[in-house]
């Protein structure tokens, strides 16, 4: 009789488990582009000559630049509040045209309300090259269109939004039930009736949400178009520093920052509210309904039998509807006020729409092609500068996002002021940061990775928190009935299931990061910015050309790399 053997399962302490899984390839590729990028983004801090020392050296300058900044010089609080108020009329116009051109790419772009696949990759094209462009660049092509002022500001913000507004709409599209058109449509209704009541009410929440987050960053945007021409607080700032007025500069700049803070913590609380309130049922009702109701004769109680006696198909002037109603009126009242404040004029607009296909001939063919090698070098620095702020940023944000999650921290309070550091990072402009590194240690890629640094705390240290609080706590309850540590709860089951989160957001971080590092060499935080604003100033506009190709290539083959390491670790 022959004996065959068996292969058994591995087994430990009496309990049998299945063979491990071999690794996909596709998880193989994320793993080595991830430890590539490390390799990278830690050779690029040893180049960029960031370290101690170098920090040690700036301590000096440090002294000095203080005690030229100190004390602030604000100018009169009539003028400050007109260029906050122009500032602000700006990136309202800019926010409001962002997301009016989002809305109808978003919905062809999104597979449930496309007209045709090819009009979807079309649409989603537009997304990308939206936000590959940089504001900075259809800045610069604007001016020549329209001239100095608020209007090419406005537009290239507008454009630029696209590509975050017009994505995040389309996904939150493509996420809708698709019960409600799918009823008005088998109701008869059109297809303006399936996108208006199906789609776009149901979506109304997030599009408000989308557009205040998007005018926090508008704000940001504003301050750096001020280096162009655009008007408002950015370009008083950027007269100022580069008059050294440090005193007025560093003013302006402190204004900047109390601005975009408050701005940070209003939306964000706005945002709250609004996402709160969608899809509750309203089981409490407000003074104000009673109030309406007791006007109409229907009582809390018996109202079913006074509807049903009398039944109506408008909606009833009852709370909601009157605070929708003061909400749009509010609204249309702060458009009226942005036009007058910001000074543009359609007879501006008009004017300059003839100008823009000569204007591209500006532009076009590219140029430069003897300084390709400096270009090629300095585009190198901003791959650098984005690698190394991505490597030095994570370590300080993933800490601060790990202590700012309330079910990794125990104290509440801890917690709690984890986050409040976290938003007024995040209302920080990173312009800003950079201006004061430049001062201190210099011109160069130092300067840019250390204000991307730190502003990646706020980035990164948010989504940290967030993915670690939205974690599964029954694998935690589980460890932790069986007597496991608070340490072992956290790297058994808490930190194993965030991850992946974890590995998407450092990609996504490199993605802003290199977007980012583009734009602040105008600066003097190194990278290609420098060169960009230098041919931008001497009307080097086919330079300008192909410094933009070079910032697309690197952007788009950034971002693809993001979206695939995203998707091999879901």
């Amino acid at each position: 009789m022959t004996t065959i053997k068996i292969d058994r399962p591995q087994s430990s302490a009496g309990l049998t488990f299945p063979p491990r899984p071999a690794p996909s390839v596709r998880g193989v590729a994320a793993a080595v582009i991830m430890l590539g990028l490390l390799a990278a983004a830690i050779w690029s801090t040893i180049e960029l000559r960031i370290n101690v020392a170098s920090f040690i050296d700036s301590a000096d300058n440090a002294g000095r630049f203080i005690r030229r900044m100190v004390p602030l010089d604000f100018p009169p609080a009539g003028e400050l509040l007109g260029l906050i108020g122009q500032t602000l009329s700006i990136v309202l116009l800019a926010t409001l045209l962002g997301v009016v051109l989002s809305i109808p790419v978003a919905l062809l772009a999104a597979w449930n309300t496309t007209t045709g696949n090819g009009v979807r990759v079309v649409s989603r094209g537009v997304i990308v090259l939206a936000r590959a462009i940089p504001d900075l660049i259809l800045a610069i092509f604007f001016m020549r269109v329209f001239g100095l002022g608020a209007l090419p500001g406005v537009i290239a913000m507008g454009l630029h939004s696209v590509g975050m507004v017009g994505k995040l709409y389309a996904d939150a599209i493509e996420s809708l039930d698709n019960g409600p058109q799918e009823a008005i449509r088998a109701a008869g209704g059109g297809r303006l009736q399936q996108i208006t009541a199906g789609i776009l009410v149901p979506l109304t929440p997030q599009i408000i949400a989308t557009a205040l987050h998007r005018f926090d960053i508008n704000l940001r945007t504003s301050v750096l178009l001020g280096y162009v021409g655009v008007g408002g607080i950015g370009l008083a700032m950027a007269d100022s520093l580069r008059s050294l007025n440090y005193r007025r500069g560093m003013a302006l700049a402190f204004a900047v920052l109390v601005l975009c803070i408050a701005v940070e913590l209003l939306s964000g609380a706005l945002r709250t509210a609004i996402l709160a309130q969608t899809g509750s049922s309203g089981g409490r009702t407000s003074w104000s309904d009673r109030l309406t109701r007791r006007i109409a004769g229907v009582g809390d109680r018996g109202s079913a039998a006074a509807v049903g006696a009398r039944e109506r198909l408008s909606p009833p002037w009852d709370g909601a509807r009157q605070g929708r109603f003061g909400g749009i009126a509010v609204f249309v009242m702060l458009i009226v006020a942005a036009f007058i404040g910001s000074g543009i004029r359609p007879t501006d607009l008009v004017a300059g729409i003839g100008k823009v296909i000569p204007t591209m001939g500006f532009f076009l063919p590219p140029g430069g092609w003897d300084i390709i090698d400096d270009i090629a070098a300095q585009m190198l620095m901003t791959i650098q500068i984005g690698l190394a702020a991505t490597l030095l940023g994570a370590i300080l944000a993933i800490p601060v996002g790990i202590l700012a999650a309330r079910n990794v921290v125990g104290n509440r309070v801890v917690a709690t002021c984890l986050r409040v550091f976290i938003v007024i990072v995040r209302g920080i402009p990173e312009l800003i940061v950079a201006i004061i590194f430049v001062v201190i240690s210099g011109l160069g890629g130092v300067a840019g990775t250390m204000a991307l640094a730190i502003g990646a705390v706020g980035l990164l240290g948010k989504l940290v928190a967030d993915s670690l609080e939205e974690t599964d706590t029954a694998a935690q309850d589980a460890l932790r009935a069986s007597g496991a540590t608070r340490l072992q709860v956290f790297f058994g089951a808490t930190l194993r299931q965030a991850l992946p989160a974890f590995v998407a957001h450092l990609m996504y971080l490199l993605d802003v990061n290199i977007r980012s590092a583009t734009l602040l060499g105008i600066v003097g935080a190194g990278g290609i910015g420098f060169l960009l604003l230098n041919a931008a100033r001497v009307l080097e506009f086919p330079v300008v050309t192909t410094i933009l190709l070079f910032i697309l290539a690197t952007v788009l083959i950034v971002e693809a790399l993001a979206v695939f390491v995203r998707k091999a670790v879901r």
